[in-house]
């Protein structure tokens, strides 16, 4: 975040990550005497999840600087990545998410993240969701009565934060059957759903394209498509797009 030079009492300069508040993360109202939090608090509580996951600094090493366009589909992703950001405002009133889907190794989960960091840089809290690790939490605390309240509190914090950020998903949620589990695609409509009818942004990343999941659930695929809209990029299917076979191919 950027910092805002200052002064104390004592005349020495300090910085302040947010000048709105000065980092009490509260504004107080002299005349009703009362305060409410400020923009800057739940990003810094998102910022605080990641700091407890141990990926912060990989999180936050994902730019728009260092994503690399090395073909016309990566040049299209970034640029509507990039247009996302620039016109946020307006993409937040109407809830407007974005959403890259197609070819693994394309730079999908980059560029959303790279989204995510240039939010959070405005103190805008995103919740990252990286699916594999997180839909088996859900579903575990799911399964017994004990663990109840700690998946609604969970599933409240993806529902409600400003924006969530879904990486990879339904990413290995197919069962022997060759299908994807129904838990995951109930778990993942309810988050959905919620965000959709409450015009929250939500940035996605998968592997299956908008159809696919049309697929497997045509709710949940159609909310998806409606929440997108127009930054919606699907990348075909092409090995040669996977940039971690780069000079072997």
């Amino acid at each position: 975040m950027d910092k805002f030079p200052r002064k104390n009492s004592t005349g020495v300069s300090e910085n302040y990550e947010c000048d709105i508040c000065r980092d009490t993360g509260y504004l107080y109202n002299a005349e009703t005497r009362s305060a409410k939090p400020c923009k800057c608090l739940e990003a810094k509580k998102s910022m605080a999840v990641l700091n407890r996951c141990g990926i912060s600094e990989a999180f936050k090493s994902k730019t728009f600087e260092n994503y690399k366009t090395t073909n016309a589909e990566a040049e299209k992703m970034k640029n509507t990545a990039v247009k996302y950001v620039k016109e946020f405002d307006e993409n937040d009133e109407k809830g407007a998410g974005i959403g890259f889907f197609g070819q693994s190794g394309a730079g999908k989960t980059h560029l959303t993240v790279a989204v995510a960091n240039e939010l959070m840089k405005r103190n805008i809290a995103v919740r990252y969701m990286p699916y594999i690790e997180k839909i088996t939490e859900l579903k575990n605390l799911n399964r017994l009565s004990d663990t109840a309240d700690d998946f609604g509190r969970l599933m409240n914090d993806y529902k409600n934060v400003r924006v969530l950020l879904i990486d990879d998903l339904f990413k290995s949620a197919k069962t022997y059957s060759g299908e994807v589990n129904q838990n995951d695609v109930r778990i993942m409509m309810d988050i959905v759903n919620y965000r959709c009818l409450k015009g929250l942004p939500t940035l996605f990343s998968s592997e299956y394209t908008p159809f696919d999941i049309i697929n497997i659930d045509e709710a949940l695929g159609g909310r998806i498509i409606e929440m997108c809209g127009k930054n919606i990029v699907v990348i075909k299917k092409d090995i040669h797009l996977n940039y971690r076979f780069r000079g072997i191919l």
